[in-house]
């Protein structure tokens, strides 16, 4: 039995930890759901939110895996033994396969486009070919998911490799490549003519968009983006140094998903309202405008593959983390079994993401409370799943685990007084955390 793996540097925790956050949400669902959902406004409220909401989750599941140096389940079993808190453990692992189950499909939509963009079937079609070209490659079965099981395939072959040479070795190069193509990007997207109209529907909020739904669905934005609420960074802390400042990590990491989302959106609406576009086209956003937005720039293929090279960083770098808390879950501090149930929990999370494949081509009439598949399993796991398990995180921290532990991790590797930071963080994970998630759930569902 070999003992129990560790990052080998403060920034490379930092990075695969923004690596697990900053995926599909930043990049591919923020400009969506923004788009959809009235631009600044929902801008802002998944600002406040991450703020206010996620970040005091995040701390919360750094203390947790920090503490315990184990994997997700074994640590809430260590921290309340011979209760039932270790169900969020388990809840963690099971909303952990149900993402990547969907994730990986949009993973393989990202690979069939990169290989087209690459090949240069993206270049020269119009914008309603663009349309016709995405219903084509979802509803494709085949390409679907051979795409599908590439992409899985890609993210398998990282995990078997452990937390420094798999996860953290990946991360190291990917996130830096990440941030220097997307503020490329971002600069060409700024520089178009008539680019001011997408920056103020970014920044500028429209009120009339307030809704309980809206809340809700920038809160699932929020839990979402930073991976909290299913124990992903219960996991990635357990491989955390005690010498490390955890508080700091979280903010650097909040952070980072912050600064990223907001390039997303200044990448994609500038263009999109520059040349004409529509900004609320949905989940298509990326694989129908944007492709149309870049064939009308000087070198516009070239920034199209700069973009879907990028998204697909992104996406592998959050399969990662997800696929890494079940196979850690499983494996514990048994390492050498780390490349067989790597393995083993890859196929069948491929298998069980099948039908969100097939979702919008031969299974699309099969519908689920009026939602496909795909987006069945989007809400249970982003509007149910990981408010649920955030709230049981925060009532577990806040009321289950002694006052002088939590204070004694959150000051762990740290220099000064952060009594005040303390007392201001105990105090939202114990009542304004819980209340706001309970109070934008139920007023969703008309209850309040």
């Amino acid at each position: 039995m070999k003992t129990h793996e560790q990052w080998t540097s403060k920034i490379g925790f930092i990075l695969a930890a923004a690596g697990s956050a900053i995926g599909l949400g930043a990049i591919w669902k923020f400009p969506y759901m923004a788009g959809t959902n009235g631009g600044g406004l929902f801008f802002l409220l998944f600002l406040l939110l991450t703020i206010f909401i996620g970040a005091p989750i995040l701390i919360a599941e750094f203390i947790i895996g920090r503490n315990t140096q184990k994997d997700a389940i074994t640590s809430y079993k260590i921290l309340a033994p011979n209760s039932n808190w270790k169900v969020i453990g388990y809840l963690g692992v099971i909303i952990s396969g149900l993402i990547l189950s969907f994730y990986s499909v949009v993973g393989g939509w990202i690979l069939s486009y990169l290989i087209r963009s690459v090949t240069g079937s993206l270049s020269g079609l119009s914008q309603d070919q663009y349309g016709s070209l995405f219903g084509t490659t979802i509803s494709n079965p085949i390409e679907a998911i051979i795409a599908q099981a590439v992409f899985m395939i890609l993210t398998i072959f990282v995990i078997q490799g452990g937390v420094q040479q798999g996860i953290e070795k990946a991360s190291k190069y990917m996130m830096p490549a990440l941030f220097i193509l997307f503020i490329i990007l971002a600069i060409r997207s700024l520089t178009l003519d008539g680019a001011s109209k997408g920056v103020e529907f970014l920044l500028k909020p429209n009120w009339s968009s307030l809704t309980p739904d809206t809340i809700l669905l920038a809160l699932g934005q929020s839990f979402f983006a930073l991976s909290v609420g299913i124990s992903v960074m219960v996991t990635y802390a357990s491989y955390l140094s005690k010498k490390e400042n955890i508080t700091k990590s979280a903010f650097s990491v909040v952070g980072l998903n912050i600064f990223i989302s907001l390039l997303a959106g200044i990448v994609i609406f500038p263009a999109v309202f520059a040349l004409g576009f529509e900004p609320g086209a949905g989940p298509g956003l990326v694989f129908v405008v944007l492709p149309a937005v870049f064939n009308e720039m000087a070198f516009g293929a070239f920034f199209l593959t700069i973009f879907l090279v990028l998204l697909l960083f992104a996406t592998l770098t959050s399969a990662f983390s997800i696929l890494e808390i079940v196979v850690a879950a499983i494996v514990k501090e048994k390492t050498e079994l780390r490349k067989q149930w790597a393995w083993k929990t890859g196929f069948v999370i491929f298998i069980f993401g099948i039908p969100s494949a097939l979702s919008f081509g031969v299974w699309s009439d099969v519908l689920i409370f009026g939602k496909t598949i795909f987006d069945f399993a989007d809400f249970i796991a982003s509007n149910i799943g990981m408010p649920l398990g955030a709230f049981l995180i925060s009532i577990f921290v806040g009321y289950r685990l002694p006052y002088k532990l939590l204070k004694s991790e959150l000051t762990l590797g740290t220099f000064g007084n952060m009594n005040k930071l303390f007392t201001i963080w105990y105090f939202t994970i114990r009542f304004i955390v819980p209340v706001a998630i309970i109070f934008v759930f139920l007023k969703s569902i008309g209850l309040l």
